[in-house]
């Protein structure tokens, strides 16, 4: 035998090998069975099994618990139009009113249109967001295993606890989450160091629904820490490019009734519908000026975190400008917690001073409250504690209709995670081991 040549094992020894591997690992857990639910290097093995139950549980929901038609009729309307030839959006209406959704909303909903035999086929409509479920938990836990900041126990809550986030998808087929699991895609993609790729996924969630520009707070603030103006000036350009490339045929028929349709940030919400603020009186939840002041908080919130606690050490928030190898000290690369809480952290603050949050609007932050609670040490907020955070936030998005008190004690909840995270984060949480910049990153 030629030397350096090393003579073959018998057929299947490769598969024996990589089995006994997976049963040492096993065999270590179950002696270990007590840290599984606590040491966050278990949640892949959670998440799995935590997966595993998910399918049984969202086809026994769709088998069992009666479809509620919402707003899948008024899609499937929406996106006809366009079918039969419409593209001046201010001629797009459905069965609940006006189309006010950008122009990806519009192709992504006339994929499901005729697979589903022009929306008549509600039943395949619900086994495809069950794929959709399943595919946004798996981005979920993703983003969980490489922050490692959350007891995988959190995760059973998470999963097999809310009636609401079940019921969001297979049960009432909203655009939510489609927006939602295109924007976890585009933080996966932002923790491989993929940014290009990562900002048109991100362009492409908002334009399926403007929830996600609650991100971009945070996203603004990672591009110029990770390459100063000069160097995410590109980036944005991604993201504005795709925008206008996928409103083209809608642009160029009536480009003012395309952008005030599917822009709209002043549209005004039903009283009735509100989950945060039905303490209020209904004339004072109508009023601009109500408006205007939650707008002037949410960015002065914004801000003090921006200059406050965002910020690694020794860098201030002018610096970013710069680029990254000439500050001084120089800068280093971005961790995944550092992405991580930056981003959830912008979105809820954004979540605190909605004009109104809808029901359909619990999945914009649901699958970000783990981290949000768990990722920063606290001494006074206790496990018991956070679950009862969990818990109450739960209990207000299932009350239906919402109740002065219902409303009360969410906002109440989000006070307590707004002073965690203030109190938490005198500087953004650390991971072992930085993300190493990717030359294959555009």
């Amino acid at each position: 035998m030629a030397a350096g040549l090393r003579k073959r094992g018998p057929a299947g020894t490769g598969a024996r090998a990589g089995a006994w591997a997976w049963g040492r690992r096993l065999k270590r857990a179950w002696q270990e069975r007590r840290l599984l639910l606590l040491e966050p290097r278990y949640t892949p093995l959670v998440a799995a099994c935590l997966c595993l139950a998910e399918v049984g549980i969202n086809h026994w929901v769709i088998r069992r618990v009666a479809y509620t038609e919402i707003d899948w009729k008024a899609y499937m309307s929406e996106v006809e139009g366009v079918i039969n030839g419409t593209y001046d959006y201010t001629q797009l209406r459905g069965d609940t009113g006006p189309l006010v959704y950008p122009a990806g909303f519009v192709y992504i909903f006339m994929g499901l249109y005729y697979v589903t035999s022009r929306g008549t086929d509600i039943r395949l409509a619900q086994h495809i967001f069950l794929g959709l479920y399943l595919a946004t938990l798996l981005l979920v836990f993703r983003i969980y295993s490489q922050t490692r900041r959350v007891p995988p126990f959190v995760f059973l809550f998470m999963c097999c606890a809310s009636y609401r986030v079940h019921s969001i998808f297979v049960l009432r087929l909203f655009n939510d989450p489609v927006a939602m699991a295109l924007l976890f895609l585009s933080i996966n993609l932002l923790l491989s160091q993929r940014w290009g790729w990562a900002c048109g996924c991100f362009s492409l969630a908002v334009s399926v629904k403007m929830n996600v520009l609650l991100f971009a707070p945070g996203l603004l603030f990672l591009l110029l820490s990770q390459f100063g103006l000069r160097g995410a000036l590109p980036k944005l350009g991604i993201c504005a490019v795709l925008q206008v490339v996928l409103g083209l045929p809608f642009l160029l028929e009536n480009p003012a009734g395309y952008l005030s349709r599917s822009f709209d940030l002043g549209r005004q919400f039903l009283f009735r519908w509100t989950v945060n603020w039905r303490f209020l009186p209904e004339a004072l939840f109508l009023n601009r000026a109500f408006h205007l002041a939650l707008l002037a908080a949410h960015l002065s919130l914004l801000t003090l975190f921006a200059f406050c606690r965002w910020p690694r050490s020794g860098e201030s928030l002018l610096s970013l400008l710069k680029d990254p190898s000439k500050r001084k000290p120089p800068a280093r690369p971005l961790t995944a917690n550092q992405i991580v809480s930056v981003l959830f952290t912008s979105n809820f603050i954004g979540i605190c001073f909605s004009r109104s949050l809808h029901y359909q609007f619990y999945v914009w932050y649901f699958h970000t409250l783990p981290y949000l609670l768990w990722a920063t040490p606290s001494r006074w907020l206790t496990h018991l504690l956070r679950l009862l955070v969990l818990g109450l936030i739960e209990l207000s998005w299932n009350t239906y209709p919402s109740t002065p008190c219902s409303s009360v004690a969410l906002h109440l909840c989000h006070a307590v995670i707004l002073l965690q995270l203030w109190l938490g984060s005198r500087a953004l949480p650390e991971a072992s081991h930085p993300l190493q910049p990717s030359k294959k990153a555009p």
